[in-house]
């Protein structure tokens, strides 16, 4: 780099230092995969702003990359655990290919397994660092100003504890929206917020009012995200005194939230939980040569972008192929993420592609729907760039982005299990066709779009202020200083109850009193 755009750079770098009140230190937990891509978006904008930023990497690490040049200092370290990673994906596999979603009593627990394995990775993972003495104390020394961690990663908020540094969370949602409710102290009434998971949407009958709620007694007492009593346990052992995973989380200042209003329906926030929803979306960037002669062939009908995601592997031949004669079958050039074996069904207007740049072929000019299993990601870069949608939901919360995105008018939503070439081919010509889709997809994009700040600089601007005012104490709900009979006011309706019931009997009595002395007045004067 030539000398004089390495000064401007470093100038540049200063000014928002002293723009924002200094240069801070971060320490980073992260969580692989998609997580790792909001994480990271996150982080960049942070170093480019003169903030030292480093990011705590386990050698079994899968996608985040130590040798990243992009001035992000990575803290590697070492941890026994051998057991194979594919443990979980062979899990979430299971969930997808052989498991009905309607089938609770058979999906839920087997969700809760995949859960507690998760969950035993993280804990090996985790002992390997706060046991690593070495490494401890390397992080005490380095006085960091905040602990930026991702929820759904469990270490970072005992992280924060050991370090004595404020934390800030950066996550999607937890399932059910346990930690949020319970040591965010966010409201979630059931009436009309729909619990993730549930596949509902803003709008609610009295049967969906009755589902939610079961749903939501089935999270809050059966379901757990991590192995609770484990984590509890060891917690205290490393703080030397009795302490819950929850009441740590609880601690967190400012909740980073990976969703925004364009996707979600209207429900209560606190001061320190903050919309952040499609935070690595950006401008679309010229596509590379071979992709894009190939969309240019494809004239006035335009392209198909089709991706279900990086997790998915092992998908049958059988789907695959019912897919490919679906697409072999449109008048569109079709752009298919796909890592496999090629389909016999392949027709000559889809190309497969191992990565594509899925950002860039949205904001295309010629593309008119993508095909998603309804990753927030992919979600939120759809809605950026207005591209309706065909929903194929695999996992997790995918299924609750595409009924919010169907409820909305933005796509169509199938059953990946049971879905026919036909039905897909059905669901592009509707949302090709039909310019409701389109409509509304853009009047998403608008809302998305029209924001006092990018949801990027709202996620650095609060990183910052819990760095400046080194905590945001002040925004935290008193919530998290009561009982749980106090914050449901439970004592005071007690007392109240027990003053009614006492003035109710002084009354009686009283009343009795008085009954028995008119009596006695009535006996005397019969009797004179």
């Amino acid at each position: 780099m030539p000398r004089r755009c390495v000064s401007l750079l470093l100038l540049l770098q200063l000014s928002c230092c002293f723009s924002s009140g200094s240069c801070g230190k971060v320490l980073v937990w992260p969580m692989d995969y998609s997580h790792w891509m909001n994480m990271k978006t996150i982080l960049d904008a942070l170093v480019q702003r003169g903030h030292a930023v480093t990011v705590l990497r386990s050698s079994a690490s899968i996608l985040i990359d130590s040798n990243d040049e992009s001035g992000i200092k990575f803290e590697t370290f070492h941890t026994s655990y051998t057991k194979d990673e594919g443990t979980v994906l062979n899990g979430i596999n299971t969930l997808i290919n052989d498991v009905s979603r309607d089938a609770y009593w058979e999906y839920f627990p087997l969700l809760q397994k995949l859960f507690f394995d998760y969950s035993d990775v993280y804990e090996n993972i985790c002992k390997d660092l706060v046991l690593n003495k070495k490494i401890m104390t390397k992080l005490q020394d380095s006085k960091f100003d905040v602990v930026l961690a991702d929820s759904i990663a469990p270490c970072g908020e005992l992280l924060a504890e050991l370090l004595n540094r404020p934390l800030v969370y950066s996550l999607r949602f937890t399932p059910g929206y346990t930690y949020e409710k319970y040591s965010g102290g966010l409201l979630f009434p059931p009436s009309y917020v729909p619990v993730i998971m549930s596949d509902l949407t803003g709008q609610f009958t009295f049967m969906d009012r009755v589902k939610n709620m079961l749903f939501m007694l089935y999270f809050d007492f059966w379901f757990q995200t991590f192995n609770v009593k484990r984590w509890d346990q060891f917690y205290s052992e490393v703080l030397g005194r009795p302490i819950t995973i929850s009441k740590l989380m609880g601690k967190a200042e400012i909740w980073l939230i990976r969703s925004y209003w364009d996707l979600e329906f209207p429900r209560p926030l606190l001061p320190n939980f903050y919309f952040v929803g499609g935070l690595h979306c950006k401008p679309a960037q010229p596509l590379p040569k071979e992709m894009e002669d190939f969309v240019q062939s494809s004239g006035q009908e335009g392209v198909v972008v089709f991706s279900l995601g990086s997790m998915v592997s092992n998908m049958t031949e059988e789907r695959t192929n019912v897919i490919a004669s679906a697409l072999a079958q449109l008048p569109q050039k079709v752009i298919w993420r796909f890592d496999g074996k090629k389909p016999d069904t392949l027709g000559p207007n889809t190309q497969l592609y191992q990565w594509i740049p899925q950002n860039d072929l949205l904001g295309h000019p010629k593309t008119k729907a993508f095909v998603t299993h309804g990753g927030a990601n992919g979600i939120y870069e759809a809605i950026h760039h207005g591209i309706p949608m065909v929903g194929l939901p695999l996992f997790g919360e995918q299924h609750d982005n595409l009924a919010h995105m169907r409820a909305k008018g933005a796509a169509v939503r199938l059953d990946w299990k049971t879905m026919s070439s036909s039905d897909l081919i059905d669901a592009l010509k509707t949302v090709i066709h039909d310019p409701s889709y389109k409509e509304n997809v853009m009047k998403l994009s608008r809302i998305h779009h029209d924001q006092p700040m990018k949801p990027l600089d709202r996620a650095v601007f609060w990183i910052e202020y819990v760095m400046r005012h080194k905590g945001a104490k002040h925004l935290r709900v008193a919530a998290h200083d009561l009982t749980w009979y106090q914050y449901h006011s439970l004592d005071v309706i007690g007392f109240l109850l027990a003053c009614v019931t006492i003035i109710i009997y002084l009354v009686i009595k009283f009343c009795l009193l008085v009954y028995q002395r008119l009596v006695m007045k009535g006996k005397k004067r019969k009797q004179d």
